[in-house]
């Protein structure tokens, strides 16, 4: 039988007793990507991340080395799903236990609170970590105490509910790994003898599975110690408390129905009853008596009763997912946790002989697809995993550590989110207790990838033989690249064209070496410019911030002052992100700004004229808005308030939302004017003020157009901040045909991660306004006439002389680029350098190559079978392609061999 534990109140410093502190201090919600991911850590290429010769299959890519005894191992995880190929990152943190220097722990909440949710980098600084995972489950809305047990160095510090099939990892005194399901069993005795079950310690209220109820707390008899964080003890339990306070093992308070007033001290605890446990109060204890509180853990494969102090450190997890190196049954549903679709996971097993243990994590952001439970089983078993088990994953996925030679923890890879972090409830740390070394080796800090532009900062950063940062000078440094993609001023390299250079830094006798990529043109899907058109008017100024995305799936934004621009009709400056147009060319009615990066074009038109408009700023509406909920038994409502947070008008919009109950996709509508209030015109775009309560929820709008079609468009995929934010959504681009009505502005929850998301709240709407660009005119209406192998034409019948033929090659007809481009009335651009044909007609622009299939249509990158070709010394197009793709008509007669485009 295991040891039973009295209860004798919490080890507060056990943690810093155990561990290096590494002083870092403040909070990381939100922050551009370079300030938090790895910028550079020293790398070993272990094997090709090729395409898999057999499916699935894991392949390391690279290697580093956290401390001594931890090092970070990064696979990609190649599979078939039905009949496609995919991807995805795989992120290891492997830890020898054999190496006395590192160790892992349990982490919680705020300074190693229970029930107070944290970011998992604030955790890992809070306690010296110097990498760590998230790990349990938790009820979101609630305090956020895990669902499972948990020990932090030594100390009980909370039990596992009463859930099925819940396991957990722990790490015992003597440095084993185990994983095993547990139930918490404990009772008070009272001074006369009798006894009452204990049924958790510093839990927050849920849904039991065991018990035959629905309230955790009703009736029953929970202890709390001074290491719950909670405001209440818990909010939400559905029941009123009678409470007893516990000093040394003695009662010095007894409240009946009242909470007791702040928090358990460290000599004792509070007891918290309801119903029959209060009764058992009420007739059993007196203030001045004595009192004992004994529990233990229970394996439920065993029956073996477990001393929590037993254990070094323990942590709740989900289901099981391999066990004797084989994927095992689930040991529980996997519904709750989007077990078959593919998101964010994380995991935690170790190995056959118990020396090393594995905190891995899966992405699902950028092209990165997310992996299912499933596939995660298949991974853990080609990392030769003898036992492992799942932890909270889709959002709640988040992985930090301390880069080679640093002193900064920072995200290991992208979150859910971005790098945005969620709040969780608890994680799993790593530590090293290595004495200061010699110095071993230096790496570079910084960007690896950047895009023509950016400036960023290097570091030079050492190591010694533990692999623990080592301070080395940055001052004497001297930094240099191999080829001109960029320029260094001192530390800084600002990159200046497309390209892969090596950075080369020298300090003293050491040098080290890193590699660098500034993204080309080959590697863009698209190029956008977030402004629909501009005024043409001297002095006019228009805001054009600049999306890459590459094909790859990774964004990045662009200021305006890092690409190039030509202007076409005027011309202008460009600062940051304002473009102020400083002259109008005599006669131009429409301009065109072409913006380039690295060569690939995207251009905004300007013409004279521009308005903006009030849909509704709620002050005085004169028509119903209406609120609606799907399914029935989810609860909303509207109405217009002065009082939300930061409101600076008389009135705004509220849509309250409660998803508590129901099942599937639920959402809370509010109805313009019952069917929808119609948009006057053709606007491109619809600016709103929404206030978003970070509920993580998706806020969309609906359109009805003209032929009665719904286009559903998103005003938020996410709610991820709190208070006021202006949002735009673009209606051009969405294929709509106007006139059009907006019938519905909803906040949703859908059915996969509904748990991740608040399931209650409120988002405000105000001054919607309109934006109407000014109308693109094309000077020609022309209508051509060409005649294949013959430089006889015609411009709506006026007679001319080609200086080159159409032609026809492998089925394909071929026009003169140039002609074809004036008679209707289009701008032609040519680079003799790259053989960039760029055509601007009305609100369009098509660039493409000679010789190459790909083309640019108003920046996205299409492809094509057909290309331009140049026949003596004459580029000719497609016709076909060209002409359709810029909204003309094209007709050929075989017989005639006749072309016409109008």
């Amino acid at each position: 039988m295991g040891k039973v534990h009295k209860i004798i109140g919490r080890q507060t410093e056990s943690l810093g007793k155990r561990v290096i502190i590494v002083v870092l201090g403040g909070a990381l919600l939100a922050q551009p990507l370079a300030s938090v991911l790895p910028g550079n850590w020293k790398t070993s290429v272990i094997e090709s991340t090729e395409a898999a010769a057999s499916d699935p299959v894991l392949k390391l890519s690279q290697q580093s080395f956290v401390t001594a005894g931890a090092k970070r191992l990064d696979y990609v995880f190649h599979t078939t799903r039905g009949s496609s190929k995919v991807q995805t990152d795989v992120h290891v943190i492997e830890i020898d236990l054999t190496n006395p220097y590192v160790s892992l722990n349990a982490m919680s909440g705020k300074n190693n609170s229970i029930g107070q949710v944290n970011t998992i980098l604030n955790m890992a600084k809070e306690n010296g970590a110097v990498a760590a995972i998230n790990a349990d489950i938790f009820v979101m809305g609630n305090e956020g105490a895990p669902m499972g047990a948990q020990v932090t160095a030594g100390t009980f510090m909370s039990s596992p509910s009463k859930l099925t099939g819940m396991y957990a990892f722990s790490v015992s005194k003597d440095r084993k790994p185990m994983i095993d399901a547990y139930n918490f069993e404990g009772k008070v005795t009272a001074a006369d003898g009798s006894t009452f079950p204990l049924e958790g310690l510093n839990q927050s209220a849920y849904v039991p599975e065991t018990t035959g109820t629905a309230f955790s707390h009703v009736n029953m008899m929970y202890i709390y110690t001074s290491a719950w964080g909670g405001a209440e003890r818990p909010k939400n339990s559905g029941s009123t408390p009678t409470e007893v306070l516990v000093r040394n093992g003695v009662i010095e308070e007894i409240s009946i129905d009242k909470a007791i007033a702040g928090q358990a001290p460290t000599d004792g605890y509070i007891l918290r009853t309801h119903g029959l446990a209060a009764t058992y109060v009420k007739e059993h204890l007196q203030i001045g008596q004595a009192i004992t509180a004994n529990y233990s853990l229970v394996s439920q494969t065993t029956g073996a009763k477990a001393d929590p102090t037993s254990f070094e450190m323990m942590a709740g997890g989900h289901t099981l997912l391999v066990n004797a190196g084989a994927a095992t049954a689930f040991s529980r549903d996997v519904t709750g946790v989007s077990g078959s679709s593919y998101t964010s996971r994380s995991g935690i097993g170790y190995s056959k002989d118990g020396t090393k243990v594995y905190l891995i994590t899966s992405e699902r952001s950028g092209s990165n697809t997310g992996v299912s439970l499933k596939e995660l089983q298949q991974i853990m078993v080609q990392l030769s995993i003898h036992k492992g088990v799942n932890l909270d994953g889709g959002g709640s996925t988040t992985m930090v550590e301390r880069p080679l030679g640093s002193n900064l923890l920072q995200l290991s890879h992208s979150t859910q989110y971005g790098t945005t972090q969620r709040s969780v409830a608890n994680g799993i740390g790593v530590f090293t207790s290595a004495p200061k070394g010699t110095l071993k080796g230096i790496s570079v800090s910084g960007a690896k990838s950047l895009v023509i532009g950016q400036k960023t900062a290097y570091a030079l950063t050492g190591y010694d033989n533990y692999y623990n940062p080592y301070e080395v000078d940055n001052a004497g440094a001297a930094w240099s690249a191999d080829k001109a993609v960029g320029t260094f001023k001192g530390n800084e390299f600002t990159a200046t064209k497309a390209g892969k250079t090596t950075i080369t830094v020298k300090s003293g006798a050491v040098t080290t070496k890193q590699e660098v990529e500034v993204v080309g043109q080959d590697q863009i899907a698209s190029l956008t410019i977030d402004t629909a058109a501009g005024v043409l008017a001297k002095g006019a100024t228009v805001s054009v911030p600049l999306t890459l995305k590459l094909k790859n799936g990774s964004t990045h934004k662009l200021s305006g002052d890092s690409v190039k621009w030509e202007f076409v009709g005027f011309n202008a400056a460009v600062s940051g992100d304002t473009l102020t147009v400083q002259s109008v060319t005599a006669g131009a009615t429409t301009g065109y700004a072409i913006a380039r990066y690295d060569g690939y074009p995207v251009m905004i038109p300007f013409t004279q004229g521009e308005a903006v408009s009030t849909f509704e700023d709620f002050e005085k509406s004169t028509y119903p808005i209406t609120s609606q909920v799907t399914p029935a038994e989810t609860a909303g409502s509207v109405k217009l308030v002065s009082d939300l947070p930061g409101q600076t008008t008389a009135k705004a919009l509220k849509i309250e939302y409660d998803f508590t109950n129901g099942t599937g996709t639920k959402a809370s509508y509010a109805v313009f004017n019952t069917s929808g209030r119609t948009i006057e015109g053709s606007p491109t775009s619809m600016t709103v003020d929404l206030y978003s309560d970070n509920s993580l929820n998706w806020v969309r709008a609906e359109f009805i157009d003209a032929d009665g079609k719904a286009h559903l468009l998103d005003l938020a995929k996410q709610l991820d901040w709190n208070g006021w934010k202006n949002v735009k959504l673009n209606l051009s681009s969405q294929g709509m045909k106007f006139p059009v009505k907006l019938k519905r502005v909803y906040v949703v929850t859908i059915a996969e991660g509904q748990d991740e998301r608040a399931a209650s709240g409120s988002i405000g709407l105000d001054n919607m306004k309109l934006q109407y660009p000014p109308t693109v005119t094309v000077d020609s209406n022309a209508k051509v006439e060409m005649t294949v192998g013959s430089t006889a034409a015609s411009i709506s019948g006026k007679a001319l002389k080609l200086d080159a033929a159409p032609l026809v090659l492998a089925g394909t007809t071929y026009v003169p680029v140039r002609f074809v481009s004036d008679a209707m009335g289009s701008k032609l651009l040519f680079d003799g350098n790259t053989g960039q044909i760029t055509v601007l007609r009305g609100n369009k622009l098509l660039a493409m190559t000679i010789g190459k299939k790909d083309l640019i249509l108003n920046g996205v990158r299409q492809s094509s079978d057909i290309v331009p070709i140049v026949r003596n010394n004459r580029t000719l197009i497609p016709v076909r392609l060209f002409s359709e793709k810029l909204g003309l008509k094209v007709a050929y007669d075989g017989k005639t061999k006749k072309i016409t485009i109008d």
